[in-house]
Formats: C-alpha cells, sequence, structure tokens
C-alpha cells in the first residue's frame, strides 16, 4: 500500500516583517532531537534586505542567516527566536578580514562570509553536526529574473583574488558545522557551532545537498568517513563522459578536512533518470539506518520550472568492498508542493524541499520549505514507507504489489 503522508495546514513558520534578517523568506529548516528532552529543536535558513551592507552600484544584498526554534509538541507548533539569528555570515567585504579560526586552530577562509543555507544536522560518532551550502559574498534578489544575483566587491571578480573561484564565481561550498546541542537549546548560540571543514572544493564548482552518514564504513579496505554531494559539475569526479551534471555522487575521507582535497575518494551513487528528475537531482537529508547495512535516502529532483521540485526515497545497501549502492529506488514521486500556501510564493516554481527527518515513535517527521518562503511539517508511518520502496529494484522498477 502507498503510504499516506500528512502535511501542516497551514506554515508552521513565515518570514516576520519586523525582523530584518527574516523579514522576507523562511524556509528550508533542519531539525533534531534533543536527547533527554521530548524538545524537538530546528535551525531554519532566513533572509531579508541588508542595506548597511550594500555596495554602491550594487543591487540590495540579501544575506542568509541560520534562525533557531523549538517544539514542545512532538514538532505540531514551533516557537522560533526573532531575535537574533542563531547563525550569521560575517558580510566582510576586504580580503584579509575573510578569515575563521577552524576547529583546529588554523586561521582558513571563510566561506560562510556572505550566506549560510540550506542546514542538516546529524550525528557522526555520537558527536552533532551541521553542513550548510555556503557563499563568500551574499546574493541580490535572486528570485526575480534579470537581476544581478551576486553582491562580489570589484577585487573578488578578478581571476587572480586571493579566494580563486569562491570569490569571482561565489559557487556553494559545503561548510561543515560542529554544534554544541546544549547551547543551541539554552540559546547560547555565540558558544553553538564551531567551523570545522569545507567539505566541498570552489574551484571544481558549485556542490550542495553533502552531509555524512553517521558512521565509518570500510571503502577498499579502510574504514573512512563517508558523505553524498551534488557537484554540478561531474567531470571533476568520474571519468565517464556520459555522466550527465547535478547527479549524486558519494565521496569518503580519513578526515573531516580531506573531503575537499585529492586524497577522497569519489564514486556516482544516482544519475538523473525519471521525467521529474530531469534537470538534477540530489540527496534531501542524512541517511537513516535501517539495519547493520542498508540505509533510508530522502532525495529530490528537478523537472522544470513549472513542475518544480518534489521529493522521493531509495534504500542503499552497504558493501563488503566500496561504497554503497542503491537497491530500492522508487520511480514515483511521494511528496511535492500541493496546497496553495505551498505553491504560492515570490520564487515562481512550485517547491518542496525537505532538510530533515527523524523517526519518533515509529513515524517519520519532516520538516520542508515551500514555495522557497515557507515552513511546514510532513509525517508519514516510517515502516510503511520503507516496505514501500521495498517494492522497486534499483532501477525504479516496480517489482511486486
Amino acid at each position: 500500500m502507498k503510504p499516506h503522508f500528512t502535511y501542516s495546514p497551514k506554515p508552521v513558520l513565515t518570514a516576520q516583517p519586523d525582523c530584518p534578517w527574516a523579514d522576507t523568506m523562511v524556509l528550508n529548516p533542519a531539525i533534531l532531537a534533543v536527547p533527554g528532552s521530548s524538545d524537538l529543536l530546528m535551525l531554519f535558513r532566513a533572509t531579508g534586505p541588508w542595506p548597511q551592507k550594500r555596495i554602491e552600484g550594487y543591487p540590495m544584498p540579501y544575506p542568509i542567516f541560520l534562525g533557531y526554534a523549538v517544539s514542545h509538541n512532538n514538532g505540531i507548533t514551533w516557537e522560533p527566536d526573532f531575535s537574533r539569528p542563531a547563525l550569521a555570515p560575517a558580510l566582510e567585504y576586504e580580503p584579509d578580514r575573510i578569515f575563521t579560526t577552524n576547529f583546529y586552530g588554523k586561521r582558513v577562509p571563510n566561506y560562510a562570509n556572505g550566506c549560510i543555507e540550506d542546514p542538516r544536522l546529524f550525528l557522526v560518532e555520537g558527536e552533532v553536526y551541521m553542513t550548510a551550502a555556503c557563499r563568500m559574498f551574499p546574493p541580490g534578489t535572486y528570485w526575480i529574473k534579470d537581476v544581478p544575483e551576486q553582491c562580489v566587491p570589484a577585487w573578488g571578480l578578478r581571476k587572480d583574488n586571493p579566494f580563486g573561484r569562491a570569490a569571482w564565481g561565489n559557487v556553494s561550498v559545503t561548510v561543515l558545522y560542529k554544534v554544541n546541542l546544549s547551547a543551541l537549546h539554552d540559546h547560547n548560540y555565540d558558544k553553538a557551532f564551531t567551523f570545522v571543514s569545507h567539505l566541498t572544493d570552489p574551484e571544481r564548482g558549485e556542490n550542495r545537498d553533502a552531509f555524512l552518514f553517521t558512521e565509518k564504513m570500510n571503502i577498499y579496505g579502510k574504514p573512512q568517513y563517508v558523505g553524498l554531494h551534488r557537484p554540478w559539475e561531474t567531470h571533476w569526479f568520474t571519468d565517464d563522459p556520459n555522466v550527465r551534471p547535478v547527479s549524486m555522487f558519494l565521496y569518503s575521507a580519513d578526515t573531516f578536512t580531506d573531503f575537499p582535497g585529492p586524497r577522497a575518494r569519489h564514486a556516482l551513487f544516482a544519475e538523473r533518470i525519471f521525467p521529474w528528475e530531469t534537470e538534477r537531482v540530489g540527496a534531501s537529508w542524512p541517511p537513516i539506518k535501517l539495519s547493520g547495512d542498508e540505509w533510508l535516502i530522502a532525495y529530490h529532483g528537478k523537472q522544470d520550472a513549472e513542475v518544480g521540485y518534489s521529493q522521493s526515497f531509495m534504500i542503499a545497501r552497504k558493501q563488503d568492498e566500496g561504497f554503497p549502492r542503491i537497491v530500492h529506488r522508487c520511480s514515483e514521486r511521494l511528496m511535492y508542493p500541493q496546497q496553495p500556501w505551498e505553491l504560492n510564493g515570490r520564487f515562481k516554481t512550485p517547491c518542496l524541499f525537505t532538510c530533515a527527518g527523524i523517526v519518533i515513535n515509529g513515524e517519520l517527521i519532516m520538516s520542508y520549505g515551500a514555495a522557497d518562503e515557507k515552513i511546514g511539517i510532513a509525517r508519514v508511518n516510517f515502516d510503511e514507507l520503507v516496505n514501500y520502496i521495498r517494492l522497486f529494484d534499483d532501477k525504479g522498477i516496480k517489482t511486486h504489489d
């Protein structure tokens, strides 16, 4: 039987007109259960105009912040903190100031200087981490066509700038943070996040939807951290010229800092094969372990500007050697925008975009951005969902009812 999804009848969070950093859009949230508490916490993406950092002759910047909210009733209602961002970009424009200190005490480029988007929260070896898609400089009104999108200073547009493509291309770089969950829950935001490393290389182009499995795997005889990522330029990661751009890849490394460099291993995971995936596919949130060797992976596809973004699921199985491989892939788009509030917004392409899924009392609870402007919560029986995905083979063919 096809699983039944339920959705918030109205947004659980929306933009706040009286909050400068969140008065335009509030979307794409990550959620996580607080250990030892019945609370759920949320980190959401938010933006608003920032005239104090506008460069003369450039469009109004819309830096992207992360805000915090908590739920005391299993995600039905949320209490947001709009008093200040939980994590904010530094918004520096001088090259000698666009640096930060990472977890290891090293001074490194601050790829999150301009915006911090689409958080994903997960545990690795018992520690809480977050990935976010970051840019060195803030965008402008990116949802309006034919308007300059990026607020890059003149020096950053030069190919010989100190930060390379991260500046002149203002490409998305996935950044890994360590999260102090107690500090975040206590609203002690200054103590909540530590910059660990970037996980993607800006010189290899735009790369988003990157995060890690919760445990190491044996990759060709060596225990390694394993992650998913979605590069626009696939030729950097495979020798096969037939692999289409904006596909899902796996990668592994000995350390977090090895992921963007030459010591990381890469393997193609999933290409676009169904109509609703025509433009792109990417993983949606960190995999959920099903058994000793299988993982549920939520993923999204975009067909075009009219159909927009949809969500579905697959199951991957860990191999004795090498990377996990897909064993079940649902060919149906199981989640997509349908309610009026999910469809109508500044961003005209239909979009339902999940950044988190957690299982509580047998129910999969997913937070999602709708119309690139609001936040909702979806729910489905976890076992029913997994059993349905198992009806499909690795190519998306339904083998039995």
